[in-house]
């Protein structure tokens, strides 16, 4: 599958998604937007992926946000500035959760992540970054609201965090450190060492059952959409509904036999 604003490519059940517009610190067009959903729905039904890393051009940004040029020259998404915004946008597309594509994501932060960026952090599972990586939200400086982005990521991290990031415009920005203090990644590494690290990481996911690894992921997520009753309630329903599964007696199988498990492939609905 080729694009025009991102490299994609699989390798040992890991597929690799790169924001590919370094010239604009891989901001997001109407085009990078719309070649994302296709990219995960990819990513979804492709039997030979297991999990995914996702990651930016360059060393300077992993995304800045939306191309503001785009948004000039478009009128806002492909659409006359007078017109109602699109029933569906495609920048409300742009991530795996978004997707219901439940193979995990480990982002590598490459960079500054900034405003709709931060749409990949608050989607993601697992988020390595480098030692240069920033993260600020520049939304209410040109009088825009700051709210998609911030709900996420309130999910993750403590509220007066998502705050500064919210309401001081970018003037501030959390650094590497502070972001791994937050919670809001899990571990920063020199810049040389982030694509390493992060497939390093994505190999010890890709050996496990892709689909014990995928419906834990849902799992995971949806609890946060419930009370904590209804979550557990769902998790049994879907553990389960997972003993069916021939790969939830091959684990045990093979750890008796001594041999290398014999994984079924993972494939979306």
């Amino acid at each position: 599958m080729t694009f025009e604003t991102l490299l994609y490519e699989v390798e040992d059940r890991v597929a690799t998604i790169t924001l590919n517009r370094p010239e604009r610190r891989n901001a997001f067009n109407t085009t990078m937007a719309e070649e994302l959903g296709r990219a995960w729905q990819e990513v979804k039904h492709d039997p030979d992926v297991t999990c995914v890393i996702l990651t930016g051009a360059g060393e300077k940004a992993l995304c800045t946000g939306v191309d503001v040029t785009s948004i000039i020259e478009t009128g806002g998404f492909d659409r006359k500035a007078s017109g109602p915004p699109p029933k569906d946008p495609p920048f409300l597309k742009m991530t795996a959760i978004q997707n219901e594509c439940w193979k995990p994501v480990i982002t590598a932060v490459n960079g500054m992540v900034c405003g709709g960026g931060l749409h990949f952090i608050a989607d993601s599972d697992i988020i390595v970054c480098a030692e240069n990586a920033t993260f600020f939200d520049t939304h209410v400086r040109i009088g825009v609201l700051s709210a998609l982005e911030p709900v996420g990521l309130a999910r993750r991290i403590p509220l007066e965090a998502v705050m500064r990031l919210a309401l001081l415009g970018g003037s501030e920005r959390m650094t590497a450190e502070q972001a791994l203090n937050v919670g809001l990644v899990g571990e920063v590494v020199p810049q040389s060492d982030l694509m390493p690290r992060a497939r390093e990481l994505a190999r010890m996911m890709a050996a496990h059952s892709p689909t014990a690894l995928a419906r834990s992921k849902q799992a995971i997520w949806q609890s946060l959409d419930m009370g904590l009753d209804e979550a557990l309630k769902n998790a049994w329903k879907m553990i389960r509904a997972h003993t069916e599964h021939p790969d939830h007696s091959e684990g045990p199988a093979a750890m008796m036999e001594k041999r290398e498990p014999k994984w079924l492939p993972y494939i979306g609905t």
